[in-house]
């Protein structure tokens, strides 16, 4: 594909991704995506063989925006207790100044695709695995240095860390209020801070 297919291409995964955050993946049309990225039926499919395609590809699309956005924040910060709060922030900001608009993609996928849309579904899932590896990680390399206190349960912390982040984000979306996320970070960051940190 040259130049100027690889940039339309892009485009359509750009926009297509804000689209699906916005309205979901169900509740777009193929007439709501031509109007989004001002192309046609035919050069939308000359780029993607059906709605599915697109779908899945937009998604991925959406993760790394959001992907990006951690690994920019976690550059120079090598302590566990540094990183955590980097997450935190992380998602707060996605609410203030979302890299795509509508909130966190896998959250919104892993509801929307359930079992309607099995492939969409096991890409939230993987996602989600991605993210929960990152925390992981985090957690048990601070162990590792003494950063973290031995005794943390790193599944258990992981699975609330980031039930606590994607639930406030979904609730401070679906009130228009930052204020969820805000106690959220709140609550993890003190807790971080009071009962993890070596």
């Amino acid at each position: 594909m040259g130049n100027k297919g690889t940039q339309t291409r892009e485009m359509i995964l750009a926009r297509t991704a804000q689209l699906f955050s916005r309205q979901g993946y169900f509740g777009s049309s193929l007439t709501d995506i031509m109007k989004e990225t001002g192309l046609e039926k035919g050069g939308i499919y000359n780029h993607f063989t059906s709605k599915d395609e697109l779908a899945l590809e937009s998604f991925d699309y959406a993760v790394s925006l959001v992907s990006e956005r951690i690994r920019e924040g976690l550059v120079g910060k090598t302590h566990a207790v540094e990183r955590l709060i980097v997450l935190v922030k992380v998602f707060q900001n996605h609410f203030e100044n979302p890299v795509i608009i509508g909130g966190c993609p896998i959250l919104n996928t892993a509801i929307e695709a359930d079992d309607a849309h099995p492939a969409l579904r096991e890409k939230a899932r993987v996602a989600m695995d991605t993210m929960r590896g990152t925390v992981r990680r985090i957690l048990e390399k601070g162990i590792e240095r003494n950063e973290i206190k031995a005794a943390t349960n790193v599944e258990a912390v992981t699975s609330v860390f980031i039930s606590t982040l994607e639930g406030a984000l979904m609730m401070s979306k679906l009130y228009g209020d930052a204020i969820h996320l805000c106690h959220a970070a709140d609550f993890l960051i003190t807790y971080v801070e009071a009962h993890l940190k070596f």
